[in-house]
């Protein structure tokens, strides 16, 4: 086992990291008294790893790491990071909401709030695939099945946590429960991807918006819904807006207090563009604490 640290610039919540509630259930964290399981395939898509996170003291995030002893451990801090927004700056996100008071108190009731991202676009895009025109839980349970049949279980805490299958060992699936031959098809087309390096985080990131958004859906299954998911939710991107979140405009407009009617795009358009350069960030902001019910004076 294997450990490091993060210390983040600005305030930063573990606990509000593992009761972030998006993605698949085998997929996030689960609160669970201050600490994280996870379980993911490397960056690299040669490797799996089960992390153990805690936060001794609120500016440390501590991670013992287990996995082959051929994994850069360099490299999954660095993915860890970006899977609890830790690799970009609190400082210049909390300047965000000094700007607008709407955004610094939600902040403030949310205290150390960033969004918790899919361990990869990889993954994400799996997630995509197995969760098409299925409820929320039969597809986490089909994905947690997946991982614990053809991926790589770790001890995690205590637990027992899977990872998903890397791509090599998701070629090899010929037919599972609950995935047709449509969908096996889609999935060994997405691990082909991401080995010839298309859907690597830096990379996509590093792509316009729209570009990305472009290439992600190339892929069978992958429409913009599902593409904005995997560019948003997945490479680390902090100021993508995207205008096609259901809840959103609603949640804006309570907020902001434009009225009774949810704010049209170009109200939207406005108000985001003082949330620059978090735009990403912030929109989550507003979906969670919309979902929560908060109120702010």
């Amino acid at each position: 086992m294997t450990t490091f640290t993060i210390r983040p610039d600005a305030a930063f919540s573990l606990d509000a990291a593992a009761s972030f509630d998006f993605g698949p259930n085998a997929g996030r964290p689960q609160p669970d008294g201050g600490q994280m399981r996870l379980a993911f395939v490397t960056d690299d898509l040669a490797h799996q790893v089960g992390v153990h996170l805690t936060q001794p003291t609120p500016g440390a995030v501590h991670a013992s790491v287990t996995g082959d002893s051929d994994v850069d451990i360099d490299a999954v801090k660095r993915q860890v990071a970006r899977i609890l927004s830790l690799d970009h700056s609190g400082a210049e996100w909390l300047a965000v909401g000094q700007r607008d008071p709407v955004v610094g108190g939600l902040q403030a009731a949310l205290p150390g709030l960033r969004p918790v991202l899919f361990h990869s676009p990889y993954e994400a895009a799996t997630w995509s695939i197995i969760s098409t025109r299925r409820h929320h839980t039969q597809a986490a349970a089909i994905r947690t099945r997946l991982a614990q049949t053809e991926g790589r279980v770790f001890e995690v805490g205590g637990q027992a946590t899977a990872a998903f299958p890397t791509p090599d060992q998701l070629l090899a699936v010929d037919g599972f429960p609950g995935l047709d031959p449509v969908r096996i098809d889609r999935l060994h087309a997405i691990a082909r991807t991401a080995l010839d390096g298309l859907l690597d985080p830096g990379r996509l990131a590093a792509l316009d918006a729209e570009e990305a958004l472009t290439q992600v859906q190339q892929l069978s299954g992958i429409g913009p819904t599902y593409g904005t998911l995997i560019v948003m939710r997945a490479t680390g991107v902090t100021d993508m807006m995207t205008y096609n979140e259901p809840r959103l405009p609603t949640y804006a407009a309570r907020f902001y207090r434009t009225g009774p009617d949810p704010m049209s795009r170009a109200e939207l358009e406005a108000v985001a563009d003082k949330w620059r350069p978090y735009r990403t960030w912030t929109a989550v902001l507003l979906r969670v604490a919309g979902d929560r019910g908060v109120n702010v004076s």
